[in-house]
């Protein structure tokens, strides 16, 4: 106890230090209380360290409950296949007061069949009434091709190197304050050693819908099956909740969505690719062009790749995206035969069906927050404007609040574009959404 008590005021300090520089300026700005809040404190102060016998976790991909069945043609979207309760695990800590389950449901592919998908549900034992409760659909920044990279194994004590897992732990502590539960789909199953294709919102987007479906269904949830639903994406989740937001009207109605924020999504990958190539994500920009590979027949990578693509790839299908942030500076020119895949009708398709706001028949019904960052050197900003008056000139509403980003802004204020990049400070534009939804 005295160990987690220490973990917890060394957390604090350096978040009270972190939070400073964020108070000073914004109309809203987030305040320490609001990630250590008293809920998230007791998590601490009831926690427990886990044992060494748990600091070593069985992957997923050989865990006999990620074996995914066979499944019929017409299998039902959402369908809860199976789940299990599960403790979570972070950094080797066990916080108090979390249920959690891991799911395995039905979803739709990118090209229209039936797939299986896993996640995590985790909801806080706050005493909060099931009538009070709200959901959030949490996409993560995680753009990992291989298998035991994605939520449901980081938040068992699996893969915590992942910046996406401590990218998170910000926004759900808010979120957990709030006595919301968050439903993390791995975007794929976890267990699968197949590359993911991440980069394909044509599936993630429904694998999030279907996700939040399936932690409806789960009986011990006891959600109402209208409860009100956010979805909050960032990076590589936010290509993920962008498609959702986009498909929901017509192909989940039912869900109570109440709103979407949208943080760094690419847009275009096409856009995206020539923005970045060769600089110092071009290990990001290289894993999409091969998600892309891992869902459509047509890219042959054997007859794409150059003999030094062709091994990075060997590396890039079998690790999490921790890898892909020690690859700067490669072009893709000496990656691919053909040059940049943006350029190479090969893949004209997959990055045709896969760029959001192309398709005026689906645009988001539920309100939209957009804060990408104006600065960003990776993703254009131009583009998530485009999208957004994309999607208003199509009927949506969307607000526009850029994070903070540039080199002026990394040299005088760091800690401000750290916290804004994490997207804490837009947890709270759903406390309004869901006070309308409860009316």
């Amino acid at each position: 106890m005295r160990v987690l008590r220490h973990l917890a005021a060394v957390c604090a300090a350096s978040t009270a230090l972190v939070l400073a520089a964020v108070s000073s300026a914004g109309a809203d700005p987030v305040q320490v209380d609001d990630v250590f809040n008293p809920f998230v404190v007791s998590t601490f102060r009831d926690g427990q360290i886990a044992h060494p016998s748990q600091w070593m976790p069985r992957p997923a991909s050989t865990d006999p409950w990620f074996d995914a069945p066979d499944l019929a043609d017409d299998a039902v979207p959402g369908t809860l296949l199976r789940h299990r309760p599960v403790t979570v695990q972070v950094y080797g800590v066990q916080p108090g007061h979390v249920t959690a389950h891991q799911l395995m449901y039905v979803t739709t592919d990118f090209d229209g069949s039936r797939t299986v998908a896993t996640g995590i549900l985790m909801i806080p034992e706050d005493g909060t009434p099931a009538r009070d409760r709200r959901l959030i659909g949490y996409s993560e920044a995680n753009d990992s091709l291989g298998p035991d990279c994605m939520p449901s194994t980081q938040w068992t004590g699996g893969n915590q190197t992942d910046p996406s897992l401590f990218s998170a732990l910000g926004p759900v502590a808010q979120m957990f304050g709030r006595g919301w539960a968050v439903m993390m789909s791995d975007t794929a199953n976890d267990g699968d050693t197949a590359p993911n294709g991440f980069s394909i919102g044509r599936f993630s987007g429904p694998a999030t819908l279907d996700g939040l479906r399936a932690a409806i269904a789960l009986p011990d949830a006891g959600f109402a099956a209208d409860i009100p639903v956010g979805v909050f994406g960032i990076a590589g989740g936010g290509v993920a909740a962008g498609f959702a937001a986009e498909m929901a009207g017509s192909y989940a109605p039912e869900l109570n969505l109440v709103g979407t924020v949208l943080q760094a999504m690419v847009v275009d990958s096409a856009t995206f690719e020539r923005t970045a190539d060769g600089g110092i994500g071009s290990g990001f920009v290289f894993a999409n062009s091969l998600g892309f590979a891992a869902k459509y027949p047509e890219i042959d990578l054997d007859a794409e790749l150059t003999p030094l693509g062709r091994a990075a790839a060997d590396l890039f299908h079998s690790t999490c995206q921790g890898l892909y942030l020690m690859f700067p500076f490669v072009p893709l020119s000496a990656l691919y035969v053909h040059g940049r895949p943006a350029d190479n009708p090969v893949f004209a398709r997959a990055y045709a069906e896969n760029a959001l706001g192309t398709r005026p028949h689906e645009v988001p019904d539920a309100p939209v927050l957009i804060t990408s960052c104006r600065d960003d050197f990776l993703v254009p900003y131009e583009d998530a404007e485009k999208l957004g008056n994309f999607w208003r000139a199509h009927g949506s509403e969307v607000e526009f609040d850029p994070s903070v980003c540039g080199i002026g802004d990394v040299l005088t204020d760091p800690v401000r574009v750290g916290v804004e990049l994490l997207g804490m400070q837009n947890v709270a534009w759903f406390d309004r959404r869901f006070e309308e939804a409860g009316r």
